[in-house]
């Protein structure tokens, strides 16, 4: 702050102009996507997030802490004695949730469906982005005929119902069930295959708005890369909405993994657990009163989607200027009523510095005596001085 800007707005011995917080640069864990969107967001935008963040980082504990929290395998259908688990058998000490028609345990399979459901989301969305946006890129950056040929093949691809597109890739990477990893790596390039002309869409009409922006034509006048423009310039500055697409598409990866699952072409249940093929299985359970089978695999299906919806849609809405909410007056730090040139005066609802700067660029006459900023009737929200809160002329001389 400059010595004159001190004079106009300053009084000595008031160090607040100096104490002012302004944003600076933070860490650099402080810009990632998700911890930017929280540290900006506000009201129910936030309620919003938080609670998504909270169920999504729950499923992913359960995840990993699997093997800890089942008290049995995915398979095991014996305890350690040897014993046969009994067939829908209602909850109980022993069986918590109950168990299946098969015999397996409800907890313990429905415990170790969040880790398949955790590894195919992560397996199809990384795979989608990969796929997506490397050919967005090269899509939208050189054009011509190759650009035609890939939104062509782009556009029959997503004319295609999702579920169905699914159920063919699955039939011909793996006859429709599988083992565990190929299962899973075959759900995943399943659902790859459905979410990749929205990455690329995407991604190709970033790089065609920006490809001729004066920053990439002075990478190419001083002699620059296709690979480095690629990567450095255009790539950077066309994913900013692809935190909001992943997790929309995650959300939806667990609806179509479900799918597969309930139809027959998903894992099998030696292989892994897996929601959807314990709901299929408990259909039956349903109409004869034996509810807990389908209710707790349902509700972990509704609740992760839930979370992972809910983040989607705040990031959706942080990321549209015009959906995003503003933080309310009293919640900006450092606004100008903070900065008031008396300290011992309480900060009205005019603006003080704007009055002294007024009075700056009009100054005073020799021997006339400077005009204290106050205000003179409690109804009047401004002084007369400054123009503010004037009440309009009265209509009773017009009569």
């Amino acid at each position: 702050m400059t010595e004159s800007t001190v004079n106009k707005v300053g009084v000595p011995g008031d160090s607040r102009l100096n104490d002012l917080k302004v944003n600076k640069s933070g860490p650099w864990w402080t810009k990632a996507p998700i911890i930017k969107d929280l540290r900006i967001a506000v009201g129910w935008q936030k309620g919003m997030l938080v609670t998504g963040l909270v169920i999504t980082f729950f499923f992913i504990l359960l995840a990993i802490l699997a093997p800890l929290i089942a008290p049995y395998g995915y398979s095991q259908m014996k305890d350690s004695s040897g014993q046969a688990f009994p067939t829908q058998a209602a909850p109980s000490a022993e069986h918590i949730w109950g168990t299946t028609v098969g015999g397996y345990d409800v907890f313990s399979r429905t415990i170790w469906g969040a880790r398949t459901a955790i590894i195919a989301i992560v397996i199809a969305v990384l795979l989608s982005i990969f796929a997506g946006v490397l050919l967005g890129l090269v899509s939208g950056y050189f054009g011509g005929w190759v650009d035609r040929v890939l939104v062509v093949i782009a556009d029959a691809i997503y004319s295609f119902p999702s579920l169905l597109l699914a159920i063919l890739m699955a039939i011909m990477i793996s006859g429709g069930q599988s083992g565990l990893w190929s299962g899973i790596l075959a759900s995943g390039i399943s659902i790859t295959v459905v979410y990749i002309p929205q990455y690329f869409r995407t991604i190709r009409a970033e790089v065609v708005r920006i490809k001729s922006s004066a920053y990439v034509e002075s990478a190419k006048v001083v002699g620059a890369s296709t690979w480095r423009i690629m990567t450095k310039h255009l790539l950077k500055n066309s994913t900013r909405t692809l935190p909001v697409i992943l997790t929309l598409n995650s959300s939806e990866a667990i609806l179509t993994l479900a799918g597969l699952g309930f139809l027959g072409f998903g894992i099998e249940p030696t292989a892994a657990s897996e929601w959807g093929y314990d709901l299929n299985r408990s259909v039956a359970d349903v109409t004869a009163g034996i509810w807990w089978t389908a209710i707790f695999p349902g509700l972990a299906i509704v609740l992760i989607v839930l979370g992972i919806t809910l983040v989607g849609e705040s990031l959706n809405d942080l990321a549209d200027p015009r959906l995003r909410a503003r933080k309310s007056a009293g919640e900006v730090v450092g606004s100008i009523e903070d900065t008031s040139v008396d300290p011992s005066e309480k900060p009205g609802v005019r603006n003080e510095v704007v009055a002294e700067l007024d009075a700056a660029r009009n100054p005073l006459a020799p021997g006339e005596t400077p005009v204290t900023v106050i205000d003179h009737d409690p109804a009047i929200p401004g002084s007369e001085w400054t123009g503010e809160g004037k009440a309009p002329a009265s209509d009773e001389g017009k009569e």
